[in-house]
């Protein structure tokens, strides 16, 4: 019994038998090794700042996998740009690895614009710096209220409360620049229709308040006709003496409107003329 297991042929069989199954161990773990590529790592490029096209080349010429994840909207950054990445630049990970990117957004979203109609510059400044707009160009005109924004524009149009605005855009203000130094002869805006009176006023730099209706039918405002104006044309420091009263740009004049055009009195007519109050 013992020969026969100590016999030669067997032996050898044997000790060929464990050689076989100890080098199909090496070469497995060997194949192990190269399929997933133990031993080879690669550190990552900064893509950070560069657009997706080129960030998307520069990875898959390493030998990296590239998957955008997400994508945000920086108003700093140009479109398309890698703002993140992960794994960070320059760690060292396996070949071959997936490299996931978050992108800067093409299409900027829409916020709602608010009123910023009679608030000051400053606030008005803040108010569009939280919602992500800029602040355009600054003109002035004559008004009471200095410094306070009076229109709102977006590319040169007035631009009203709730309309839709991409992030990013500038907005520009009209702003008050107090009353002026001239004074000027109150205008006759008496039988004048509302949109005349509007355009006079306007030529001159002055405000006009909201209209007050004197008849609960009027529909259209801009047809209706001046019956009352404040303040009045003349004033009379005596009685019987007339003397044309005096305003200023940027001060606001309120009008009374009626369906029917008053009866004129020709001794109230006059045409506005300036004076410098300063000596």
């Amino acid at each position: 019994m013992f020969k026969f297991i100590t016999h030669k042929n067997l032996l050898i069989n044997i000790l060929f038998g464990i050689f076989i199954s100890l080098l199909l161990v090496l070469f497995f773990f060997f194949l192990l090794g190269w399929i997933t590529g133990h031993g080879e790592y690669e550190k990552v490029p900064t893509v950070t700042g560069k657009n997706i096209d080129e960030a998307r080349t520069l990875l898959q010429s390493k030998g990296f996998a590239v998957e955008v994840v997400d994508s945000v909207f920086d108003i700093t950054q140009p479109k398309l740009n890698v703002l993140k990445q992960s794994p960070e630049p320059d760690a060292t990970v396996k070949h071959g690895r997936t490299v996931y990117l978050t992108i800067n957004r093409k299409i900027a979203p829409t916020v709602d614009m608010p009123n910023l109609v009679g608030l000051s510059f400053r606030s008005a400044v803040l108010y569009l710096q939280g919602m992500g707009l800029k602040v355009g160009d600054t003109t002035y005109k004559p008004d009471i209220t200095k410094n306070s924004v009076l229109i709102q524009m977006l590319n040169g149009v007035e631009i009203k409360q709730g309309t839709k605005v991409s992030i990013g855009s500038s907005i520009s203000f009209v702003l008050g620049s107090g009353l002026g130094d001239q004074e000027i002869d109150m205008p006759d805006l008496v039988g004048l229709t509302y949109d005349d009176a509007r355009s006079l006023l306007a030529s001159l730099n002055i405000n006009i308040g909201l209209p007050i209706l004197t008849d609960a039918s009027i529909t259209d405002t801009g047809k209706a006709f001046v019956s009352k104006q404040e303040p009045i044309v003349f004033i009379e420091p005596l009685p019987g003496q007339k003397i044309p009263n005096k305003i200023r740009p940027g001060q606001v004049v309120d009008l009374w409107l009626s369906l029917i055009a008053p009866v004129k009195d020709s001794s109230n007519i006059t045409k506005p003329t300036t004076t410098n109050s300063n000596p």
